[in-house]
C-alpha cells in the first residue's frame, strides 16, 4: 500500500491567519491551488487551513469585502491533518468520512506537504492494485476520524462522542468475528478473505 509521503504535494504554500481574504485569493491564483495551509501563530496552535469553498460559501456568498475579511474568520482550524505513514486508502477513507478534498501531512509539530483528492487520483496505484477492507483497517480510519472531529469540535461535544461510538461499535464487531472464526478450520478462514480463489469454490462446491 501506498502511502501519503510518497503521493503528496510536497512544495507547500502557507500564509498566516491575518492576512486578508483578498491576499489569500491572489495567492491562489498566481500559484494556482485550491487551498493555503495556515501557518500556526506558535508552537503549541494547530495547523489550519482555508479553501476556495472556504472562500466562496463565507465571502462571496454573503456579498463580504475580501479586502477587509481576515483567513482566521474563514478558516478551518484546527484542521483534519494526516500522518506521512497513513495508507492511501486510508487517507481516502478519511476524506470521505470528513467530507474534505485535501488535508496538510504533518508529522509531529512539522509540515511536510499536503495531500488531496486529485493526488490519490492520478498519483497512487489503487487502481492497479486495490486493497480490500478489513474490519481492523476500518477501526483504524474510524480512531483517526474520531481524532479530527474530536481536535475540530471538541472532546466533549456530541459529534466526538458519537465519533467514538463508531470505533467501539466497530472492536465489537471485530470481537464477534474473532470469536466466530475460532470455530472455523484454516481453509475456511482462508476462504472467508479470498473467496474467489479456486480452492474456496471447489470447497463451497
Amino acid at each position: 500500500m501506498m502511502q501519503a509521503e510518497e503521493i503528496m504535494t510536497r512544495n507547500v504554500v502557507t500564509i498566516r491567519g491575518s492576512a486578508t481574504v483578498a491576499d489569500a485569493v491572489k495567492l491562489m491564483k498566481d500559484k494556482q491551488l485550491r487551498g493555503l495551509v495556515v501557518e500556526p501563530r506558535h508552537d503549541q496552535d494547530p495547523f489550519g487551513i482555508v479553501t476556495e469553498a472556504d472562500i466562496v460559501y463565507k465571502v462571496a456568498a454573503f456579498g463580504h469585502d475580501p479586502k477587509a475579511m481576515r483567513v482566521y474568520e474563514i478558516m478551518v482550524k484546527p484542521c483534519v491533518v494526516v500522518n506521512p505513514e497513513l495508507g492511501v486508502e486510508y487517507v481516502a477513507r478519511l476524506f470521505a468520512q470528513t467530507n474534505i478534498r485535501r488535508a496538510p501531512v504533518i508529522q509531529g509539530k512539522t509540515l511536510l506537504g499536503i495531500i488531496s483528492v486529485g493526488d490519490i487520483l492520478f498519483k497512487s496505484d489503487f487502481v492497479e492494485k486495490p486493497k480490500q477492507f478489513f474490519i481492523e483497517d476500518e477501526i483504524e480510519v474510524a480512531r483517526e476520524d474520531a481524532r479530527a472531529i474530536c481536535a475540530a469540535q471538541g472532546g466533549t461535544s456530541p459529534e466526538c462522542a458519537a465519533a467514538w461510538d463508531v470505533v467501539e461499535e466497530l472492536q465489537a464487531e471485530a470481537a464477534h468475528q474473532r470469536v466466530k472464526k475460532q470455530g472455523l478450520n484454516s481453509l475456511q478462514v482462508y476462504c472467508e478473505a479470498n473467496p474467489d480463489d479456486l480452492e474456496c469454490r471447489i470447497y463451497d462446491d
